[in-house]
């Protein structure tokens, strides 16, 4: 074995890394990775996973707010507390909901109006668990931004690569004789 070299002699060396091809990359989702591009890789094991786990969050989240109603009876705050309570993690499930199922869609148009949402988003979190739910029996949760993007890009890297293709010095000038 020499100095340098991490293998004995006569062992054979470890297989590099995978080659990362030209171009743009396809962005991981959570819990997903990149399977989604091409969906092998136990792709629908996953999306069931991610059904059940955010269904079993959703019910486990009401049965902690349902605890926290019942803590609000035995202080004895009163009906009126007790329905702004629900009401207000109605209203913000139902928020957060919407901005979530939206976000699979499309980028938000300013994201200084989402980072504003975020803490009604946290308190509405059974809405968003409900959207992840509902979204996995169509595609991996934003599998269909991502797919949109990804394609945009590799057209445009494919163009620009196409564009580029020969020795620009080489050309002939149209109209002229040479």
């Amino acid at each position: 074995m020499s100095e340098n070299s991490e293998t004995p002699e006569g062992a054979a060396p470890a297989p590099s890394a995978p080659a990362i091809p030209p171009g743009p990359q396809p962005a991981p989702l959570r819990f997903f990775g990149t399977t989604w591009v091409a969906p092998d890789g136990h792709y629908g094991l996953r999306r069931v996973g991610a059904a059940v786990g955010s269904l079993l969050a959703a019910v486990a989240a009401c049965f902690v707010l349902r605890f926290a109603y019942q803590g609000l009876e035995i202080a004895d705050v009163g009906g009126f507390v007790g329905v702004l309570v629900v009401a207000m993690f109605a209203i913000c499930s139902a928020i957060a909901f919407r901005k979530t199922w939206e976000g699979f869609g499309r980028r938000p148009a300013d994201p200084a109006r989402e980072e504003n949402l975020r803490g009604l988003k946290a308190i509405g979190f059974v809405g968003s668990l409900l959207a992840y739910f509902f979204r996995t029996f169509t595609e991996a949760p934003g599998e269909g931004l991502r797919r949109r993007e990804y394609e945009e890009a590799a057209a445009r890297y494919a163009k620009r690569r196409a564009s580029r293709t020969g020795n620009p010095a080489a050309r002939r000038k149209k109209g002229r004789r040479g």
